[in-house]
């Protein structure tokens, strides 16, 4: 099989994180008699420095032209330490998700038995845990209208949805829904805000559709609340952009690290993949980076886009099989020994030869 895949390594440890995923795939389309096209672009702070864009048409007409994206992180500490800068990195992911029309970031959370000890959260609280969030990506508040005053003494973001935003996401939840345990949990603040009620009545209309699914509505601070106490009440979690954004990073912690969950952000063009954490410039070339994540989001890619199960079962099994034997970088290694960013790829790609 021919697979052309987008490649946006970006900014801080994304092009390292990027580089063992790479390995690990091409190793993978080896084994399986796969072709991998790599076409890599620029994004972030690293497209503003060469072409003063954060997000250049030549890397968007790399994504059209892709089957499926693998993206690293953006940002960069002398963007986010300059109030007046007048181009953020951050604006490159922004409007690639609204040129591709990345409408569902689809992140799952789950955890490891043999890093259950290294969360944050009681064993007993967390173990079972696997859920996935479906965050709308494209509407809500980072998109409305926004400004300052003449005085710039005042300030204003806007909420916006309409129905077919909502109505997208939520087919996305239900079918996923269908393929789990059939339990979906719409999460808004309906009891005071607008476009929650829309959200709230939107999915309540799309519910004769999928009668075998179990669906609740959730206020999104009871949500934050027993996410900590009972994560595992939890399957498929549906929500707006801000929301989705507060609450995903907050499961990420039940897994004892960011370093470990992958995500998927489905579009109308294509599909990015790339991991939960961001650029982390502090570890940018120490070699200390997790590529874990990024390398179960392609895991991810090779199921979502590629239908290709028993390549991504592979890459997942030995993932699993890394953590268990400790083959993992400082992050979740502790005070014994760990392993740089590229030991862990290269494990990984030798435990597939010997596979």
């Amino acid at each position: 099989m021919e697979l052309k895949i987008g490649l946006l390594p970006g900014d801080g440890i994304g092009p390292e994180v990027i580089k063992e995923a790479v390995k690990v795939l091409d190793s993978i389309a080896n084994k399986f008699n796969h072709k991998i096209f790599w076409n890599e672009g620029l994004v972030g702070a690293a497209a503003i420095d060469v072409t003063g864009d954060p997000y250049p048409d030549e890397t968007h007409k790399i994504c059209l032209n892709s089957d499926a994206v693998l993206f690293g992180a953006v940002g960069d500490p002398k963007y986010d330490n300059d109030p007046t800068a007048k181009i953020r990195p951050e604006e490159g992911l922004l409007r690639m998700r609204k040129k591709l029309g990345l409408y569902a970031n689809i992140r799952p959370t789950y955890t490891f038995d043999s890093l259950l000890e290294k969360s944050p959260i009681k064993k007993s609280i967390i173990q079972g845990t696997d859920l996935v969030f479906v965050r709308e990506l494209t509407g809500g508040i980072y998109f409305g209208k926004r400004g300052r005053n003449k005085t710039d003494d005042y300030a204003y973001d806007t909420c916006e949805y309409n129905v077919n935003e909502i109505k997208r996401l939520a087919k996305i939840g239900f079918e996923l829904a269908m393929k789990r345990s059939k339990k979906l949990c719409c999460i808004d603040k309906a009891n005071v805000l607008e476009t929650s009620r829309l959200w709230r009545q939107t999915v309540q209309s799309l519910e004769k559709n999928y009668p075998e699914v179990n669906v609740s509505y959730e206020f999104v601070d009871a949500v934050a609340m027993r996410l900590i106490h009972s994560p595992s009440y939890y399957d498929v979690l549906i929500t707006s952009n801000l929301f989705g954004d507060i609450l995903t990073d907050e499961a990420s912690v039940i897994s004892g690290s960011m370093g470990l969950m992958p995500s998927a952000s489905v579009g109308v063009e294509t599909s990015i993949y790339e991991p939960i954490h961001g650029s982390f410039p502090q570890a940018k070339g120490k070699n200390i980076a997790n590529p874990l994540a990024t390398i179960l989001s392609a895991s991810m890619m090779f199921e979502r886009s590629f239908n290709l199960y028993e390549e991504s079962k592979l890459i997942r099994d030995l993932v699993n099989e890394s953590i268990s034997n400790n083959i993992v970088t400082k992050d979740l290694s502790g005070d014994g020994k760990s392993f740089t960013t590229e030991e862990v790829g290269d494990w990984i790609v030798e435990r597939i030869r010997k596979k």
